[in-house]
């Protein structure tokens, strides 16, 4: 990847929606690659495996040109070192997302020395949380116009059709 201008976007993606489809679409048009980076921390309670969260965003971004799909545990900017990346990718929906996302990049820069590159989510998209896209499914709403339709089948079958 010599050469390269490689950035991370890393995230749970429990589950994926079309808002974070929409920072990877332009990720990888600001990147010659983009790696979406699956968090797997044991700690968490999530609605899918880490295996299934990679499996779903594979799927939902399989045609985003210059982008690879990977999962990992531990520090977010350990394993942007280890992918020979230079750039954190972050979305931020709304203002409140700020706070807790400046922290996070000073930090992270602290660390490492890696930058954060904070991207505005689509006005259309902004809204649109995977808290939420969890808690419509689980009451039976129709989530199909907030994550890809992969996503949306296996929302169905782990919870169970409306």
């Amino acid at each position: 990847m010599s050469g390269k201008r490689t950035a991370v976007y890393p995230g749970v993606f429990d589950p994926v929606t079309l808002g974070h489809l929409d920072i990877i679409k332009r990720g990888a048009a600001l990147f010659d690659h983009l790696v979406v980076a699956v968090a797997s921390n044991p700690a968490k309670q999530s609605l899918f495996t880490p295996e299934q969260r990679l499996a779903m965003v594979r799927e939902a971004a399989s045609d985003i040109r210059g982008v690879t799909v990977d999962i990992y545990e531990g520090l977010t900017v350990e394993f942007v070192g280890r992918c020979g990346a230079s750039v954190i990718l972050r979305g931020l929906r709304q203002h409140s997302d700020f706070e807790y996302e400046y922290q996070l990049a000073l930090t992270n820069r602290t660390l490492s020395g890696i930058e954060t590159l904070f991207v505005m989510a689509d006005e259309k998209a902004a809204y649109i949380s995977s808290r939420l896209v969890r808690e419509v499914a689980s009451l039976g709403g129709d989530v199909s116009a907030l994550v890809p339709p992969n996503v949306r089948e296996a929302l169905e079958e782990k919870l169970g059709s409306a």
